[in-house]
């Protein structure tokens, strides 16, 4: 009986603990987003030509990818999360192991993820918008 106790003691605190690591992930996102816009409109404050307005999608791209990326980690935490919930009154097995890339496998890819709908929406209207300023710069 003492031993359910310390499993469930456990199971609380690695809890905590990869709560407190989603938090993270999602704060990455949050400021990741946040300067993705800063840097793509500064680069379209730079007057110039055409392909000047292009190097916009070089902070575009690069944001996109980060933030696919650790909204692909939160994934794999919040997997970890489950198996905790799950199977830890059951095993010490992977006792306060944080180490989330055994999941890997069941989550989506990066690349996937890039084209979700939250992250394609956001990306993609401000690429869309880069592109219309560019075309808007031609045709003056």
């Amino acid at each position: 009986m003492e031993e359910k106790a310390n499993l469930k003691d456990y199971m609380l605190k690695e809890i905590d603990l990869i709560q407190n690591i989603i938090k993270r992930m999602a704060f990455n996102s949050f400021m990741i987003k946040g300067w993705a816009v800063t840097l793509v409109v500064i680069t379209l404050l730079l007057k110039g030509t055409t392909y000047q307005v292009l190097i916009a999608f070089i902070p575009l791209l690069m944001f996109w990818f980060l933030d696919a990326y650790f909204l692909w980690q939160e994934r794999m935490y919040r997997k970890l999360y489950n198996w905790v919930i799950s199977n830890r009154l059951k095993t010490e097995e992977y006792l306060f192991n944080m180490n989330a890339y055994r999941f890997k496998n069941d989550v989506q890819s990066r690349f996937r993820i890039m084209f979700s709908i939250t992250l394609g929406w956001f990306y993609g209207t401000i690429a869309v918008l880069i592109i219309i300023y560019a075309v808007a710069l031609c045709l003056i």
